[in-house]
């Protein structure tokens, strides 16, 4: 079988799909990665095949530069209720809107997806895994008659509120019906030669590696797959292979500290200072522009500018990090209580699940203080609630089957794809669609 990955050049995003692209290549498929030339060292450190595609995208750009302001109306909506007051109609226009205009289709311009329908016809792949934000590989599994598939690192926020876009639709008149997403991927598919379904944003079938009780259940086809934590080249250094003499904590705000406009940022050294009289040992994550403001360190924290998490984390008692998917799973499969952070969408989700299982506390971003921070790890270190909880969490990632125990169900699923679905024929090249105009965003 010939199986195409693909993920828009985000390492966080492509990192989840690593552990699944071996297990299909021990297994005896052939495996290719298409993202953008961006991505190609990733991809390959990663002991994968890339397939550059495209033309990079601005992504990092407008998330540094405007990412906070436009984002702004949809920090506070809790995107699993349908509330009027907490996720309206209008508040769901202005998340198609500007996630369209400002992330997936820059992600998924022309040129990332033209090169990727030529090279998926000429490979002649069989099966297209796509990461769920990077819908050049629907497109181009649909133009080349593959069969796809979405693979989640995280919960299925994007489907979840784009049901409760189309259920708003609904309840409207046509006058109302915003679709963004679905306008500018019926012009793309329109280009190679079909109509645009649904089935274009669901994926014939989804790949979820979250736990049941995080996962969310949409009446979508699922693989149920275990968590397997990749960060990327990994070295164990020499410090971390003796246990600790105190109770460990992770301390990483991640990359969105990196920028003080999100908001996620936090006065490093007060928060060090807060947590330095605590019987603890602090690893922190601290790249040089961090150091420089933090000084001399506590003397019960250690600065890293990087550590392997899935290396780091067995041997915590609690790690505090920003809320990303990939933190917050390692520790979850690992059994470490988290301090999680989160500002928006699945993070805020993520970190109240959590707490509702007790293997962790949220600590909003919006009221984020050293004091605050200091008050949920005392909390979490001091109650053994968590630890137990946290295993539980633990325990229940372990029993989902592991990236190798799926590849047997994803070549049934493929086959009998194939079997629904004559082989697609090849259009006339059709000339490169000009860009749309951006619709001013509905007030949110």
């Amino acid at each position: 079988m010939r199986v195409l990955m693909t993920s828009f050049a985000q390492h966080a995003h492509f990192n989840g799909s690593v552990p699944l692209a071996w297990a299909l290549r021990t297994a005896g498929h052939e495996v290719r990665v298409a993202s953008h030339p961006a991505l190609t060292p990733a991809i390959t450190a990663a002991g994968l095949t890339a397939v550059p595609v495209g033309t990079d995208h601005p992504l990092d750009t407008v998330m540094r530069n405007g990412g906070p302001a436009l984002f702004a109306p949809l920090r506070h909506p809790d995107f699993l209720e349908n509330r009027p007051d907490r996720l309206d109609h209008d508040t769901l226009r202005y998340w198609d809107t500007v996630f369209t205009a400002l992330v997936y289709a820059p992600a998924n311009d022309d040129t990332v997806i033209d090169d990727l329908v030529r090279f998926t016809r000429h490979w002649r792949a069989d099966l297209v895994i796509w990461e769920p934000f990077t819908f050049s590989g629907a497109v181009a599994a649909r133009a080349a008659g593959a069969a796809h598939a979405r693979l989640l690192s995280f919960p299925d926020m994007f489907l979840s509120t784009r049901a409760a876009l189309l259920r708003k639709n609904a309840a409207h008149p046509a006058a109302e019906h915003d679709d963004a997403l679905g306008e500018w991927l019926t012009w793309t598919i329109d280009r190679h030669g079909h109509p645009y379904d649904e089935e274009i944003v669901t994926g014939q079938w989804t790949i979820d590696q979250m736990p049941p009780s995080i996962s969310l259940s949409l009446g979508q086809p699922t693989v149920p797959m275990r968590y397997i934590p990749y960060n990327g080249p990994a070295v164990v250094p020499a410090w971390l292979r003796s246990p600790p003499a105190r109770p460990r904590v992770c301390l990483t705000l991640g990359t969105t500290t990196r920028s003080s406009a999100f908001p996620d940022a936090v006065s490093l050294r007060a928060t060090l200072d807060a947590l330095s009289d605590l019987d603890i040992e602090v690893v922190a994550t601290l790249d040089a522009a961090q150091l420089a403001t933090v000084g001399t360190l506590p003397a019960n924290t250690r600065a890293v500018e990087y550590v392997p998490l899935h290396a780091l984390l067995p041997t915590c008692a609690a790690i505090v990090h920003h809320g990303g998917a990939g933190t917050w799973s390692t520790a979850a499969v690992h059994g470490v209580p988290q301090v999680t952070l989160g500002w928006m969408w699945d993070a805020v989700y993520r970190a109240r699940r959590l707490q509702d299982l007790e293997a962790g506390l949220f600590l909003p971003s919006g009221e984020l203080t050293p004091a605050a921070l200091r008050d949920r790890l005392v909390r979490l270190l001091s109650d053994p609630r968590h630890a137990r909880g946290a295993a539980r969490l633990r325990d229940e990632m372990l029993a989902l089957p592991a990236p190798n125990d799926v590849v047997r169900e994803l070549e049934r699923r493929t086959e009998a794809a194939h079997r629904r679905t004559a082989p697609a024929p090849i259009p006339a090249a059709a000339p490169p669609r000009p860009p749309a105009a951006p619709r001013a965003p509905v007030a949110g």
